[in-house]
């Protein structure tokens, strides 16, 4: 296992000490001032025996994390902390400056109960969207995914935003989403570099491409490769909130079916290659299809944020700029 998915899987590292009987406690960055190193929701997970995972300061806190963690096991009380990160510290650890963080320590078992984190890590696995709530005054916290909760208007924003904090009363909203995906449609020369861009930026790309002789291994080594139709293999692979596709073949046989696919879905970007012309002439296919004038505006055609962009690799980055620009700003 590799340290960077170690470092997404915190929740499932700490339930898997506790089976295991070592013990174990998580501790959530919960709020943060200035220029703290990690943002609110960034976990470490703590071993009885001091082992750790994760990071919730980069490196300027974790023994004293580690240190309160080892008491909560003993005494099974959660604490909150406070910690100042200032500038010589922080630049020992090789960060720009400092800040100030707050941090939830919860020992798995008591203050979080194993059953809890077991339905947690149970929803991550079936990526379903959850929010894990907690009153640091109270200790009061539950399991939600938003609906009919008192604070159901806060979750929902922050699922949709993807940020963990606070809210009014002591409450903390840590935002459990599921990864992110991304569908390229058709093994073109641009999807070679997408591909690799979007794994650097934190999703799990699939490349679709009936065309054996373009979507060859070959040409595209380590990459998940699917050449069954396009809405088939869209189908297969599941189209929700935090999936993005990209079709990229010009050829409206291969595309068409996968934009019609992703259309109707919940998936918050879909972006298609292609001239001016080339998407009216798509516009006119679609509506002729009984897709309406609000669902085409979903689509981004020409695909990509226009910077001038000309080589394969500079229209990736075009790409997954628009991309990031959608997700983060909607």
């Amino acid at each position: 296992m590799s340290n960077e998915f170690r470092h997404d899987q915190i929740p499932e590292i700490a339930l898997g000490w506790a089976r295991d009987g070592r013990g174990a406690v998580l501790a959530t960055v919960v709020e943060t001032w200035g220029s703290a190193p990690r943002q609110a929701g960034s976990q470490l997970a703590i071993s009885g025996d001091a082992e750790i995972m994760g990071s919730v300061s980069g490196g300027c806190v974790e023994g004293a994390v580690v240190a309160e963690a080892l008491e909560a096991l003993d005494d099974g009380k959660p604490r909150l902390l406070t910690f100042g990160v200032s500038d010589n510290e922080a630049f020992a650890v090789g960060l720009a400056c400092g800040g100030t963080i707050r941090v939830l320590v919860e020992p798995v078992g008591t203050a979080l109960p194993l059953a809890l984190l077991e339905d947690l890590v149970a929803a991550r696995a079936a990526r379903r969207a959850v929010a894990y709530v907690v009153n640091t005054e109270t200790w009061e916290h539950r399991l939600t995914k938003g609906a009919g909760d008192p604070l159901e208007d806060a979750i929902r924003a922050r699922l949709r935003s993807d940020k963990s904090g606070m809210e009014e009363g002591g409450w903390f909203i840590a935002v459990h989403n599921p990864p992110l995906r991304m569908i390229v449609v058709g093994a073109v020369h641009i999807a070679q570099p997408l591909l690799q861009m979007a794994r650097l930026a934190g999703y799990d790309p699939l490349l679709i491409d009936p065309r054996e002789a373009f979507g060859a291994a070959a040409r595209f080594p380590g990459e998940t490769i699917s050449h069954d139709w396009p809405d088939e293999a869209m189908a297969a692979h599941g189209l929700d909130a935090r999936t993005a596709v990209v079709t990229l073949t010009h050829d409206a046989k291969l595309d068409d079916p996968a934009i019609r696919a992703a259309l109707r879905s919940d998936i918050f970007y879909l972006g298609c290659l292609g001239s001016t012309r080339t998407h009216a002439k798509r516009v006119d296919r679609l509506t002729e299809a009984g897709f309406t004038e609000a669902e085409i505006a979903r689509i981004h055609a020409p695909v990509g944020l226009d910077i001038g962009a000309k080589s394969p690799a500079e229209i990736a980055i075009s790409i997954m700029a628009q991309i990031t620009q959608t997700l983060r700003k909607g």
